[in-house]
């Protein structure tokens, strides 16, 4: 799936080629016949777009291809992101496009892939994008009917969770239509996730928790809501007047957990907004069938590790090493991409090896290539700090980083992973969905920025 990118479908043509992939796409799989009035509703496009969420995947295209004719402007079929070879849909219950969706779920329709572009992880791409747009937009559970003919979709279904129920089951035309649901994998929750990250100082606000490390990452630098005060309009003033003394805008970790239930209108009153919207995606920690990752993992004192990795090294592929602790080396790569390296290396010291975790590092022969961290807690796994610098860009370093740290966690007992991500951070997200990452809850940090000097807003991540 490395090549295959997933995005919300845009542009008049765009969505006309969309509609035309998705009728012959059910032609070629002998689904219905070309005079079949259902080929009408698949080649509108333009309607599911406006009714639903219409996903499209690309795959680059091949040099010296060029836009038909008419199709100049970046939203035709073929444009700079690549060639459109793929569509799903999904339809929140209620709406004209969810035949089986009941309230609260999400329903995927017409998936759709081009025949020419099968076999190469387009169609598992789509369903993991569609199902992380659930997530993220509220829903706990998706639901999809498919037909006893379509067999490898629904191996694809088994592989990403989705699971029968019978009792859901339709009819069509005396056709027998299986209904399949599928529901999102428990989140750690804020206490594991924390654990993993911890503030430099720490205070507690009644049941809250309170993280004070000179504004070096919201997640060190922001409240854990984990219980109900008794006056929650006095905790919050406490907050306020905790973080301004600082000289920090208060900010606070916002979740379903987060209590009261209300705390966001609560603190929308007070004038905090919105800042960051952060995915928690989690996955088993056991890995498919190892390949050769490209890169030798080495132990702390240099020699081949025999797990994780491969046995052998191809040249001009990073050395990855692992140790207990961040070095200067792995602390200075990881901040000049991450935080524009205009962070103290002690405190990045600090807040970084607060937790106890493993550091993994990649070195060419230039220096550090990338980085990942990997912090235990119980069953769980929690990886963050991936970078990847510039030369090392679009060789799978960051794949082969987060399955390196992954089989590591699995020799240290761990059996669940968890890493978050921001949501405008396309890129990361498009890595995680296709290493098997699922979104399983979404949190924001909201702020209110302190009075009177300017205050310093946290950096580097969520």
């Amino acid at each position: 799936m490395g090549d295959v990118r997933v995005r919300v479908a845009t542009g008049v043509h765009e969505l006309r080629d969309v509609g035309a992939l998705t009728a012959e796409a059910y032609h070629a799989d002998r689904l219905l016949s070309p005079d079949d009035d259902y080929t009408v509703e698949l080649r509108d496009a333009e309607r599911r777009a406006g009714e639903a969420v219409l996903l499209v995947a690309l795959v680059p295209a091949a040099p010296g291809v060029e836009p038909a004719d008419g199709d100049e402007d970046t939203d035709a079929g073929t444009d700079t992101d690549g060639v459109v070879v793929g569509t799903v849909t999904l339809a929140p219950a209620g709406t004209s496009y969810a035949e089986v969706a009941e309230p609260g779920e999400a329903e995927i329709r017409m998936l759709a892939v081009a025949p020419e572009a099968r076999r190469r992880g387009v169609a598992e791409a789509l369903m993991r994008a569609a199902l992380d747009h659930a997530v993220t937009s509220g829903h706990r559970r998706v639901v999809l009917s498919t037909f006893d003919a379509m067999r490898s979709a629904q191996r694809l279904y088994r592989r990403l969770g989705f699971v029968p129920v019978p009792a859901r089951d339709w009819q069509h035309e005396g056709v027998h239509v299986r209904v399949h649901v599928w529901d999102a994998p428990q989140a750690p929750g804020a206490e594991v996730e924390t654990s993993t990250w911890r503030p430099v100082e720490a205070a507690d606000v009644g049941p809250w928790r309170l993280g004070l490390s000179g504004g070096f990452t919201r997640r060190a630098n922001s409240v854990v809501a984990r219980g109900e005060p008794a006056d929650v309009d006095a905790a919050i003033a406490a907050v306020e007047e905790r973080y301004a003394t600082a000289g920090l805008p208060s900010v606070f970790r916002v979740c379903p957990a987060s209590r009261p239930a209300d705390l966001a209108s609560r603190l929308a009153a007070r004038g905090y907004t919105t800042v960051s919207r952060t995915s928690v995606l989690v996955r088993p920690v056991a890995a498919p069938p190892r390949e050769d990752d490209g890169a030798a993992a080495r132990t702390d004192d240099g020699t081949a590790a025999a797990r994780p990795g491969p046995a052998a090294r191809r040249p001009g592929e990073p050395v990855v090493t692992f140790a207990d602790a961040p070095d200067d080396d792995w602390l200075r790569g990881w901040l000049a991409v991450k935080a524009g390296g205009g962070v103290d290396l002690d405190l990045a010291r600090r807040v970084v090896g607060g937790a106890a975790a493993r550091y993994a590092t990649a070195s060419d022969e230039h220096g550090v290539v990338g980085v990942i961290r990997a912090a235990p807690a119980g069953e769980w796994v929690g990886l963050s700090c991936l970078m990847v610098a510039e030369r090392g860009r679009r060789r799978g370093l960051g794949r082969r980083l987060t399955e390196l740290a992954l089989r590591d966690a699995a020799d240290r007992g761990a059996t669940r992973a968890f890493l978050q991500v921001e949501e405008h951070n396309v890129g990361a997200r498009a890595l995680y969905l296709g290493a098997g990452f699922q979104a399983a809850e979404v949190y924001e940090y909201c702020e209110r920025p302190s009075t009177g000097a300017a205050p310093a807003t946290p950096t580097g991540g969520c």
